[in-house]
């Protein structure tokens, strides 16, 4: 196999999911130290990583604020600090793999992270660490992909990692129908128009504004992201033409 990183700097975005068993809540200890191995095996090529983490696992907050009757931005600002502890506990596996992690909050929480500081960022993904970036913007009503993409856009990251649980984009959902079909690459214009299940549009619109490709693939399968930084042409490449 070719050895050789295809990129120097990418920012992959983890659904707050990613932590846990389907249907499961919270943190498990078999998918966080997964999700670290994946990411150091990338580290290790000598690629640059910064790491948006989404709070699914905990809360979302649109449902929160309807079961609880609170303001959606209430909602919203509990979700944020949901990312925070999948981003502590992600730094804690990163460690036991020996890896330089640094936490980095859109929410000011001085005890336990950096607050999101663009050049000390861009300084420690020089440096060889790992950055997670927690609280997704630090705004209410921005979805985390959203944050992933802005900040792909202004980390200069070459590509979005979209880590899901399926193979990659399909025309129809896989797990209700078996003819789905899975996408291989697709254009920023079919993403919207067609309304494939990606991310949002307004982080599509994003990437396409600043021409980064973004590659939906599946994080449990052990060693896709490995692959897909070093070339291989595995689940769904979204960028400018298909």
């Amino acid at each position: 196999m070719h050895e050789k990183a295809q990129y120097r700097r990418v920012l992959l975005k983890i659904s707050g999911e990613g932590f846990c068993p389907p249907g499961g809540f919270g943190i498990h200890r078999t998918e966080l130290d997964r999700i670290a191995g994946e990411i150091n095996d990338v580290v290790n090529l000598g690629v640059q990583v910064a790491v948006v983490v989404g709070g699914g696992n905990f809360m979302r907050g649109a449902r929160f604020a309807s079961e609880l009757g609170i303001d959606l931005a209430t909602a919203d600002y509990m979700g944020m600090l949901a990312t925070v502890q999948n981003a502590l506990a992600l730094q804690e596996g990163l460690e036991r793999l020996e890896q330089s992690v640094r936490v980095q909050s859109a929410l000011s929480i001085s005890r336990v992270c950096e607050s999101f500081i663009r050049r000390r960022c861009i300084r420690h993904l020089d440096k060889g660490r790992v950055v997670i970036l927690a609280a997704g913007t630090g705004n209410p009503h921005v979805t985390t992909d959203s944050c992933a993409a802005l900040r792909a856009a202004e980390l200069n990251a070459e590509i979005l990692l979209k880590a899901t649980k399926v193979d990659g984009v399909y025309d129809a959902d896989p797990k209700t129908n078996p003819d789905a079909k899975l996408y291989e690459r697709v254009s920023f214009n079919e993403v919207i128009d067609q309304r494939l299940r990606v991310m949002d549009v307004s982080a599509i619109d994003v990437c396409q504004q600043h021409d980064i490709p973004i590659t939906v693939f599946n994080l449990f399968k052990p060693g896709t992201m490995r692959r897909v930084i070093l070339g291989d042409h595995l689940g769904t490449r979204v960028c400018s033409s298909a």
